[in-house]
Formats: C-alpha cells, structure tokens, sequence
C-alpha cells in the first residue's frame, strides 16, 4: 500500500486498485503488434531507452530483449511491483516518478535515444500537458525519438482521462522544437467498443 503521506501521482487514479486484474491484460499485448505502426523507427544498434508510465515492464522487457539499456519509470507502486517480479532478470531500471515533472529522472541528468508515452499522455490536464512536453524532450538526445500514443473514446470507471487530440499534441511539441515524423489513427482491439488510438512520433526539427 502507499504511505498515507504519499499522495498518488496525479493521472494514476484507479489504477492501483485494478493493478492485480491489468497484469495478465497488459502482458497478454505482443510489443510488435502494439507499436508496429512506429517499429521502424526504433533504433536496431543497442540504444538508451526511457519507458515513462512503464505499467508493468511489458516494453521495456522487450526494449532490453532487442539489446537496448531501459530506464523504466512507473508511479504505481503496485504496478512496478509487478513488473519488477515479472521482468526482474531483463536488467531494465525501475525509476518511481511521474509526468509532468520527473524530477527523479531529470536528477540523473540523462538523455535518451528512445522516449516511449504509450497510453500515458492523455492522463494529464491541460496545464499538464503544456508543462510536461518541454520536460520530456529536453530527455531527448539530438535525433533522438519520442513515440507517444493517444487513447480516444469512453473513459473506464475509476480513471483519470482526457480527450486530447493529435493536433495539439503535435502543437505543443512543434512549440519546443519537434518535429512530427508519423501520425497514424488506428482502432482498438477487439472488445474495446467506440475506443482508437492516435499513434505520433516526434524528433527534434
């Protein structure tokens, strides 16, 4: 449990609670059919990889099956357990911290190759948002890719969700100096009715 003095990360709502039952949903997903629409994009020379809202480690085990060094970062305290006993011998660093700040990561004074968003991005406001995108890519290293991933369509019960568009996304990185490299719409998989994805990739202009 988190200490009563902990607050959860703001975005996170519901899923602590629900943590036990998404293990077997989240793992079940094939990383190559999950980001097939971005794969080519994604270095094949080993690489410096950050996983920001990591769940549980699903790609960044797969990120350090293909070679690559993985900084994992999940607020979810019952979440990373998870992923710490499922993928503990993948060699991946499990960070605690959140969007929009990331000030754990940001006290590394890294920077990355690969900057993974799947299905994280639309948990944070507006005022979020305009605050996280020059955290995230000032991660970046030059040339370096952020893939990100938009989730559309009726909010689970118990969650924090926004509709956030592709267009303002691209905005809002354009205002920091990305530029836009891919933009796809793609529906969700079976069972998730009136839900699609928006699936972006950035590096810097």
């Amino acid at each position: 449990m988190v200490p009563p003095d902990r607050p959860r990360a703001s975005g996170t709502e519901g899923y602590a609670e629900s943590a036990d039952a998404l293990v077997g949903q989240y793992e079940s997903l094939a990383f190559a059919d999950l980001h097939r629409d971005i794969l080519h994009l994604i270095p094949i020379a080993p690489s410096r990889v950050l996983d920001i809202g990591a769940g549980t480690g699903r790609d960044a085990a797969a990120f350090a099956a293909l070679g690559h060094s993985v900084v994992a970062v999940e607020p979810t305290l019952e979440l990373r357990a998870h992923g710490q006993r499922l993928h503990r011998l993948a060699g991946i660093t499990w960070i605690d911290d959140a969007l929009p700040d990331l000030s754990k990561v940001h006290e590394g004074a890294e920077h990355f190759d690969v900057v993974m968003l799947t299905a994280v991005w639309m948990h944070l406001d507006a005022d979020q948002r305009r605050r996280a995108m020059p955290r995230v890519s000032r991660l970046l290293r030059p040339g370096g890719l952020m893939a990100l991933s938009l989730r559309h369509g009726p909010v689970p019960a118990g969650r924090r969700m926004f509709d956030v568009s592709a267009t303002e996304t691209c905005a809002l990185a354009r205002e920091v100096g990305l530029e836009t490299i891919h933009h796809n719409e793609r529906e969700a998989r079976l069972g998730q009715s009136g839900v699609w994805w928006s699936v972006l990739a950035f590096r810097w202009a």
